[in-house]
Parts: structure tokens; sequence; C-alpha cells
């Protein structure tokens, strides 16, 4: 078990579905305003609130960030008076994290308590040569359902706020200090629990604390959101970052994609692609957007697949990410051999399409892509709709419907 590293604040009112930027959370519980998550600006507008020069934000932000204090009493440049004050109406709180078992290719996985500390979600630390990725989470749970991923099966509760996501980042760098570890964050990728863009603000507010030089000081291209296509949002990103975009694609038809991602049917491939070529105009010749396509068998791993997904990205400046399926508990699908993912990849390259395997980390832990479960107080009850369809598939007389079988 790890040390706990902060404060879980006690009885937070229920979560906003959608885009909860401030952490309105904590004020509501203790009438003291978190300033974890909270970005530059903002946190200079606070200060001038309160009397004080704007610079007081750097001082804090370097404390916070540089120096990963978060008591204010430590804080030995700032005067006694106004720490006193801050310890009265302001906090600096981020989720308690417990380790799962290192995995054996060196991935670690935490569970990231949020909330009143009854629910988690998961983060992932994927340490590779000359870096280290921090893959993170932005809903408990996930607003969508997509069919072969088991976050979305355990339902969804709400939004984080900044903090409980910045937190994450945080709270995995004072944990890995604690320990001794020199290795440092980083890359940051919002590919954990949830769907980022339907907590727009409060990941916009993240995306900027990580980027920012007083902050983590992660380069924007190394901050990563992951979509599954929530497309007004693509649109309005690049006026609110700079981050890279990866969208989730998973097919290259829209009868497909329907029913492997529900999402599409809202927003179907057309309008999605000309989303991702909207933002690209607007940050120029130089980015490019990651398209995800998790390869299941028979399903979308074919070569027809691979000529269809082909065609679709020939005039989108792209590279795909091809992640061989991760099995989970009551999924249906299946992992394709190595040989077929070859084909594949070699048929996109052939086309002129810059196309990397995904290797898979952490599967052990259950931390690899699409693995993530936590433990979610599910409002939807789609937990408990998946769990009864898993159990009329297997029970013994009756027919994947429901129905009783025929003598």
């Amino acid at each position: 078990m790890s040390r706990p590293l902060t404060r879980v604040a006690q009885h937070p009112p229920p979560r906003s579905p959608e885009g909860a930027g401030a952490d309105s959370e904590a004020a509501a519980v203790d009438a003291r305003v978190n300033l974890l998550g909270m970005p530059r600006t903002e946190l200079e507008r606070f200060f001038v609130g309160l009397g004080e020069k704007p610079w007081r934000a750097k001082q804090l932000m370097k404390w916070m960030y540089h120096a990963g204090v978060g008591e204010f009493g430590a804080m030995t440049d700032i005067s006694r008076t106004l720490r006193a004050r801050l310890a009265e109406i302001a906090c600096i709180e981020a989720p308690e994290l417990t380790p799962f078992p290192t995995a054996a290719d060196g991935t670690r996985k935490w569970s990231v308590a949020v909330g009143d500390g009854s629910e988690q979600v998961e983060a992932v630390l994927i340490p590779e040569a000359g870096r280290a990725t921090l893959c993170i989470s932005s809903q408990v749970g996930c607003i969508l359902d997509c069919a072969f991923c088991a976050t979305g099966k355990q339902g969804f509760n709400g939004n984080l706020s900044r903090a409980e996501i910045v937190g994450q980042a945080w709270a995995a760098r004072r944990e890995l200090a604690a320990e001794g570890s020199s290795r440092g964050i980083t890359n940051i990728v919002f590919m954990g629990m949830g769907e980022p863009l339907y907590n727009f603000d409060a990941v916009m507010d993240a995306a900027s604390v990580f980027a920012d030089d007083l902050g983590f000081g992660i380069s924007r291209r190394r901050v990563t959101i992951s979509t599954a296509g929530v497309v007004p949002r693509i649109r309005e990103l690049a006026s609110r970052s700079e981050v890279s975009l990866a969208v989730s694609l998973h097919a290259a038809n829209d009868e497909l994609r329907s029913r492997l991602v529900p999402l599409n049917r809202k927003y179907p491939i057309d309008e999605l692609l000309d989303a991702c070529r909207e933002w690209l105009n607007q940050l120029g010749d130089r980015r490019s957007v990651t398209i995800e396509y998790t390869l299941m068998e028979g399903v979308n791993d074919q070569i027809t697949h691979a000529v269809q997904l082909a065609e679709l990205l020939r005039d989108l400046r792209c590279k795909v990410n091809l992640i061989p399926f991760n099995p989970f508990a009551g999924s249906e699908f299946v992992r394709p051999s190595m040989r077929r993912v070859r084909a594949f990849q070699t048929h996109l390259l052939n086309a002129g399409i810059p196309t990397m395997l995904r290797t898979t980390r952490g599967d052990d832990i259950t931390a690899a892509c699409g693995q993530l479960v936590g433990q979610v107080r599910d409002r939807t009850r789609r937990k408990a709709r998946h769990q009864a369809r898993r159990l009329i598939a297997v029970e013994p007389g009756r027919t994947r419907s429901g129905s009783a079988a025929p003598p």
C-alpha cells in the first residue's frame, strides 16, 4: 500500500456530467479553493483578488510543481502572514494513490481514489528508453460504451475535477521521488478511463498546467488527448490548446464503426475527419493526427479493412497506431495473430501511411490499452446490463437473446 499523499475531501456533491472545469467540489466541502490544477492566469487572478501581486502565482507554482510541496507552511519565501491566510482559504489536494504490483515489463499502475474515496480510477506509467509516459483518466468510468473497452462496461458516474486530473501526475511524481527514482514523467496521454473531450474545460485546464514551464514543463506535443470523436470539441480544441490529438477510429466504414464506437452514430466518420482536417489547418503543416486502430480477429483486421483504411486516410496528415486487442473478462473479441497484424501494417505502409505497431505493455496487471476498470458507482446501470447479458449468454437452455431455447 502507498502512503497517503494528500487528504481526500469528504462528502462531495454530485459530479457534473460534462465540462466541470473549476474545483467547485473542494470549495463546496470546506469553503477552501483547491489550487492544484489551476492554470497560471487564473492563479494570478486569485492572488490579485487577495490584494497580492500576480507574481505570487509564480512562487506558488514553483513550490507545487517544481518542488512537489503541498503544504503552504513549507513555502519559505512566502510571508508567514500570506501562508497563514492561504491555509485558511485554500488547499493543495491530490487523490491518494494505491499501487498495483509492477508488471513484468516495468509498467506501473495505480488505483486513484477520487471524490469521497469510495470510487477509483486508474493511472498507468509506461517506462521506455529515454521516456516515461503517464496515462491518466478524465472521468469516473466512461460516458461512452465502446464495444472493445473494459472501461465502458463499468458505466459512468461523472467527470473528474481538474485537481483530480492533474493530481494523478502530481501524486505519481511525488511517489516516484519518494522511492528514490530519478525518472521523470516525459509524456502525458489522456488515454485512461473516460472520454476527455466530454470533460473539456477540466481537461483544458489540466493540459495548460502540464505544458506550463511553471507547471510540469512538458512540451505541448508530448501531451496527447485521445478522443472517440467528439466533433464539436475537436473543432474547438486548437483555439484552447496546442496539445497533440489522437482519434480512436477502429473502423473505416460507418456501419462497422457504429457497432464498435456508438458515438459514431452521432458523429460519423466523414464529420470526424473533417474536424481533424480543421484542427490540422489551425495548427500548421508540422502537425499530424494520430489514428488509433484496435485490431480484433475477424472483425476489422482483414486486408479488405486495411484497403478501406488506406483509402480513407490518403489525404489526411496522420500516422496510425495499430493496437492488437487486449482481452478482458466478458469480452467477445479475440486478439489477432501477429501474422495478420503485420500484414495489415504492411499494406498501410505500402500505401504511404506511416504506421506503427503499439507494443502491448502491462497486460499482466490489466494495465494495457482498453483494460482499465477502477471502481465506479454506475449511475447509468450499464454495468448491470452488461453482466446480465453475459449471464444470459452462458445460461444453459437459453439463447443469447434470453428467450428460452426451442426443444
